[in-house]
């Protein structure tokens, strides 16, 4: 793989620990600004929203740039975000520094996914993705516990600053290793990109990220309660048995953007539904602690499994705009997370214990399933248009980077 994948998995490392280090140092960010934990929690929600934002239309603005120059730029505002939080004298200049570090979020890896793309062939794309998105995971796997150790050793601003530090390497290695690519093309203005979404299958594409994303994200939102109420851990297990899943993360990450190099749509169809048996099945065996441990990295590894596939798939879908319909899926990964965190606590709230947000992600995984089918099946889909059509690749021209 050409090294300029690296840098990009670095950068996506970095914003990877952006999102998810805060939630180990809120106690730490509530004590220092006398704020309420549920307050300094609006930090996680705010990034969340910011994401979603950020994906569309910061991809939108950058649309007239060279993709090369974007990525800079986004690797500027994630650093001047951090900077902002390490050095935030209020509550408030905390929450603008997580805001400008999350608008580049979706951007980032929506435009990085065309850039990787168009590093290696196009029979091996999916799999570049896949690197680039390993850096998310690995800020799962090792980042977070250790990015939350350094913030309770030597208090939380430390954190953002070490993040900092990250997103100045990353950029710089995008600066010498990403090729800079041909000129952006002229012409159409923001209506030739949005055209781009008058395509139904670009919208299943979306829907099935929002419902089978979701699905797996719903269900860790709520893990710890699973882990400490049902499973029987102790909270101070917690951590290390979430490096568990996050290996699974690691692995399915990597497996399924070769897989979905082979075959796009069979991938999706398998993972999708093995990822739907392991929620519910996991629903029912929570109580046993050993098949836990077993059903963590199983959840994580076919929850991420999905996440080159269904980029690829919005990608080979939209020719005309990859990069707004990229990160427009980018986006849809979050509005999944927003769904399948609501609906497990719905169940939760309702009185269905703290294995409903298990069963319930796996019934919103089987709905994302039956977009899917649908529309492998409708016209224009793969299915429809028989095995190993142009579908299932990207086209030359997404395979381009700029």
């Amino acid at each position: 793989m050409p090294t300029a994948l690296l840098a990009l998995a670095l950068g996506g490392f970095g914003i990877g620990l952006t999102e998810f280090v805060i939630m180990g140092l809120l106690p730490e960010v509530a004590t220092d600004f006398s704020i309420t934990e549920a307050r300094a929690g609006y930090l996680i929600s705010g990034y969340a929203l910011a994401v979603a934002v950020g994906a569309v239309g910061l991809t939108v603005a950058l649309s007239r740039v060279a993709r090369k120059r974007a990525l800079l730029a986004l690797m500027v505002l994630f650093i001047a975000g951090n900077v902002l939080s390490a050095l935030a004298p209020t509550y408030a200049v905390a929450m603008t520094g997580r805001v400008l570090a999350a608008l580049c979020h979706g951007a980032f890896f929506g435009i990085g996914a065309v850039v990787a793309a168009g590093l290696v062939p196009a029979h091996r794309a999916a799999a570049a993705i896949s690197l680039m998105f390993a850096g998310l995971t690995t800020a799962n796997v090792l980042g977070v516990p250790l990015g939350t150790f350094l913030g309770q050793a030597a208090g939380w601003r430390s954190t953002f600053w070490a993040i900092s530090l990250i997103g100045v390497v990353a950029l710089a290695g995008i600066a010498v290793l990403v090729p800079a690519g041909p000129a952006p093309a002229r012409g159409g203005g923001l209506l030739r990109e949005f055209a781009v979404f008058r395509s139904g299958q670009v919208w299943a594409s979306i829907a099935v990220t929002v419902l089978g994303y979701g699905g797996m994200f719903g269900a860790f939102s709520y893990i710890a309660f699973t882990l400490t109420g049902v499973s029987g851990f102790s909270a101070t297990t917690v951590p290390w048995l979430l490096v568990l899943f996050g290996v699974g993360l690691f692995a399915g990450n990597l497996a399924g953007g070769r897989a979905a190099d082979a075959h796009l749509t069979a991938t999706l169809v398998t993972v999708l539904s093995v990822l739907a048996v392991v929620l519910v099945v996991f629903s029912l065996v929570a109580g046993h602690q050993v098949a836990t441990l077993v059903a963590l990295p199983l959840m994580g590894g076919f929850g991420f499994a999905t996440v080159p596939g269904l980029q690829m798939r919005t990608l080979s879908h939209a020719r005309s705009a990859p990069t707004l319909a990229s990160g427009a899926n980018i986006a849809a990964f979050n509005v999944g997370n927003a769904l399948g965190a609501w609906i497990g606590g719905v169940t939760i709230a309702a009185g269905l214990g703290y294995t409903s947000p298990l069963w319930a992600g796996g019934l919103l995984t089987l709905a994302g399933l039956a977009v899917l089918l649908v529309a492998a099946h409708a016209p224009g889909g793969e299915l429809h248009r028989g095995a190993h059509r142009a579908a299932d690749a990207p086209a030359p021209q997404v395979a381009s980077p700029r």
